[in-house]
């Protein structure tokens, strides 16, 4: 039989080796840990000793211990590899919302804000005043209105900019659809993070472009090193980031991060995906597109995340690049949704969306601990799991990343949760590699803390414990 000690090294370092820790990350301390496994903190001093001679981890003063930074002879190389998510994502993307009794899998926003009331109702009056005047297209760059309301968002973000710098898009999606297109050719090589959104990797795909995942720690983000040695490696077209509660792990950058990255990335473009930006339950560092002196980040932003993402009101400010993406917006869609920017830009103005962030950032801070709490005292029911597995806890947005046991496999976990409809997301949906398979997303943006939610949590818990019990817990 293994000595106890020796099941904490082999836990920490499947952990690493599975990227669940990566350099930088704080490892449990000392208390913590010998509660979560049960055993004694002598054995939990022994073990972090042995992983410290071993080079794995180090000892900060004061601070506990964190994860060491690979040696570089032996530190993993991303390589360039094509993406091919489309069916895995097809297929899941395509549940009826009916059958999603507990919709933890979804990445929509909570719709039940008065707000969003107002909001209806402004959309169905410019419905029957565009009744009343000729038919048209919306040309880019969009609607005036819409135009100045969103020149007042991103200054509170702090970010100058005017109506003839910005470009109403389709979603997010379509605005880095867009900055791909203007900054690549079929075969360039992308940079992304990972996990990365499988949104951006199906556009990647879509595109016949090449990409090198970036580990990126649920805590702090981007493993700067790692980027370092795979542009030094390979020649990169741009490098696509959602620095601020990323999707879909939840992490923020810090800003001293997001200065060291837009220094040792030299001239490359980079694409910043913002849509959970302003969901900080706090104060967040500023837009990398803030940091910017070189005209090259391409700002990407939407209402989908705040407001609705049926509104599909994106933009995008490009700098240098505005005039191929504007040619391409044009020659795409030959114009816009006039209905929906007009009455999307009264909205606006009526004053009601800053009340209304207000409102859904107090909401999904507070969802936020309440889903955490919930969701770990039912799988902490199950003795093989106690210890085993590591949520996120984002500091913004309404999204989280569950890690297991590495053996677990999160596709058929989903299968599983459907049967009994609940909607989970694979962690395989959001890598070209197997990294995650022992990974799932999960949102709380319409938790409530109701018999309908806790019983739902509770039969996730139960799949989770049932599909891992094989193993023998740690003890």
């Amino acid at each position: 039989m293994t000595k106890k000690y020796q099941d904490v090294i082999d836990l920490i370092n499947q952990r690493i080796d599975k990227q669940s820790y990566l350099p930088g990350d704080k490892l449990p301390s000392i208390r913590s840990l010998s509660t979560q496994l049960g055993i004694s903190k002598n054995t939990v001093i022994r073990a972090y000793q042995q992983l410290e001679a071993n080079q794995r981890i180090e000892a900060l003063p004061r601070s506990g211990y964190v994860i060491a930074q690979p040696a570089i002879a032996h530190a993993a190389q991303p390589e360039p590899s094509y993406v091919d998510l489309m069916t895995l994502s097809k297929d899941i993307m395509s549940l009826p919302p009916s059958r999603q009794v507990l919709a933890t899998g979804s990445a929509h926003p909570d719709t039940s804000f008065p707000a969003i009331r107002s909001l209806y109702a402004e959309i169905g009056r410019h419905s029957r005043y565009q009744t009343h005047i000729p038919s048209h297209y919306q040309l880019p760059p969009g609607n005036e209105v819409l135009l100045r309301q969103l020149v007042y968002i991103n200054q509170e973000l702090g970010i100058t900019t005017s109506a003839q710098a910005l470009l109403i898009t389709h979603g997010a999606q379509q605005a880095i659809s867009l900055s791909l297109q203007a900054l690549t050719q079929p075969g360039d090589i992308v940079l992304v993070e990972s996990p990365c959104y499988f949104g951006n990797l199906l556009l990647l795909e879509s595109l016949g472009l090449q990409v090198i995942e970036i580990p990126a720690s649920p805590s702090h983000g981007i493993d700067l090193p790692a980027l370092a040695k795979a542009l030094d490696n390979w020649p990169v077209s741009a490098i696509i980031l959602n620095p601020s509660f990323n999707n879909p792990t939840g992490y923020l950058m810090s800003e001293p991060d997001r200065r060291q990255l837009l220094a040792m990335t030299g001239e490359i473009p980079i694409i910043e995906d913002d849509v959970f930006g302003d969901l900080a339950y706090g104060r967040r560092p500023p837009p990398l597109k803030t940091l910017d002196t070189q005209d090259r980040v391409i700002y990407c932003n939407s209402l989908s995340k705040t407001l609705d993402s049926r509104l599909r009101i994106g933009w995008v400010i490009a700098g240098k690049y505005q005039p191929v993406i504007e040619k391409r917006l044009m020659t795409d869609n030959m114009g816009s949704l006039n209905l929906m920017q007009s009455a999307v830009g009264a909205f606006l103005s009526s004053g009601k969306y800053r009340q209304h962030l207000h409102k859904i950032r107090r909401s999904y801070a507070r969802k936020q601990r309440q889903f955490t709490r919930i969701l770990c005292e039912s799988l902490d029911q199950y003795a093989w799991l106690q210890g085993r597995y590591l949520i996120s806890q984002p500091e913004g947005g309404f999204l989280c990343w569950l890690t297991l046991p590495e053996h677990a496999d999160s596709e058929i976990l989903y299968r599983q949760a459907l049967a009994r409809d609940i909607s989970i997301l694979p962690g395989t949906m959001f890598s070209t590699q197997p990294h995650y398979q022992h990974c799932i997303r999960l949102s709380f943006a319409t938790f409530t803390e109701t018999p309908h939610w806790l019983n739902g949590l509770r039969s996730l818990a139960d799949i989770i414990a049932t599909h891992l019990k094989p193993e023998a817990s740690l003890h």
